[in-house]
């Protein structure tokens, strides 16, 4: 039973810390297994005790709600999750692992591709699901398998041919990525560290970086940025409570100290309807919301 877990178990636990956004309620459980076995036995306890069970990665692309989690919530923050390793043009890399760890060891290991990844946050995990990526390109086309577990405790390898990835989404939804393995191209490591510089550098200069938040909140319909459809419908720096439509960039929400999980929905609430009103675009979500 979940009892049996209670040297890595918090109860009652806030989330707002363990997310960029920094607000919301807390989790009736957070559980951190040490190891996949251990993880195993957690999602067992909680199928028999008839818990619902969530995956938190880097919380870099979630908003929970002030009421807070039912259930157990899931954190693969042990090392045992993030190790990375790389054999000749391929890197395996810990569900757990942070992207932009993978990012940059490969970097360093002279090899190509990710390095258009540069600053975006969150885990390996949370990033194949998401398809995390930009303009330049995403992860999913780097990936060349990847190791999961789901909900009911079964653990399988999907390969490439079994996978596929759109525009901030993929087929990888189950519900815990255990590893993942990345085919890359063989470069110079000092021309991939400076493409990876260059990236970093107007990713800094077109983002507002140094406040909190969670990413881009809308995805960017066919055609148009989602940020642009917003700033045109007026609403850059518009604030509600502690939260504030980004002044740099308009498909960013910001929040301050005091903000509440209410403001961020009801920007995200205005800013539909703005939009839906002004240009006949219903935006969809990019982000998480629990």
């Amino acid at each position: 039973m979940l009892a049996d877990f209670a040297e890595i178990t918090k109860t009652d636990e806030p989330l707002a810390p363990l997310t960029w956004l920094k607000v919301g309620g807390a989790a009736q459980y957070v559980v951190e297994p040490r190891n996949a076995d251990e993880l195993l036995a957690v999602v067992n306890a909680c199928r028999e005790e008839g818990l619902p069970v969530r995956l938190l990665g880097g919380g870099s692309n979630l908003l929970v709600r002030q009421e807070g989690v039912a259930g157990v919530v899931v954190r693969l923050t042990n090392p045992t999750f993030g190790e990375i390793a790389v054999e000749e043009d391929v890197i395996r890399c810990g569900g757990g692992a942070r992207l932009s760890e993978f990012v940059s060891q490969a970097a360093r290991s002279g090899l190509a591709g990710p390095e258009i990844l540069a600053g975006i946050p969150g885990t390996v995990g949370g990033a194949l699901h998401g398809n995390a990526g930009n303009r330049a390109g995403d992860v999913g086309q780097f990936v060349k398998s990847v190791t999961v577990m789901t909900v009911g405790g079964e653990q399988y390898t999907r390969q490439r041919e079994d996978l596929s990835f759109g525009y901030r989404e993929s087929s990888v939804d189950e519900f815990a990525v255990l590893s993942a393995e990345f085919a890359l191209q063989p470069g110079h490591p000092e021309d991939i560290t400076r493409r990876l510089r260059e990236l970093w550098i107007v990713k800094k200069s077109t983002q507002p970086l140094s406040f909190q938040s969670a990413g881009c909140i809308f995805k960017n319909p066919r055609g148009i940025a989602a940020g642009a459809l917003i700033e045109k419908a007026g609403l850059k720096g518009t604030r509600v409570g502690g939260a504030e439509i980004s002044d740099r960039h308009a498909n960013f929400v910001v929040t301050h100290e005091g903000a509440k999980s209410d403001d961020v929905l009801q920007l995200i609430d205005l800013a539909r309807t703005k939009v839906s009103e002004s240009f006949g675009v219903d935006l969809e979500l990019e982000i998480q919301i629990w």
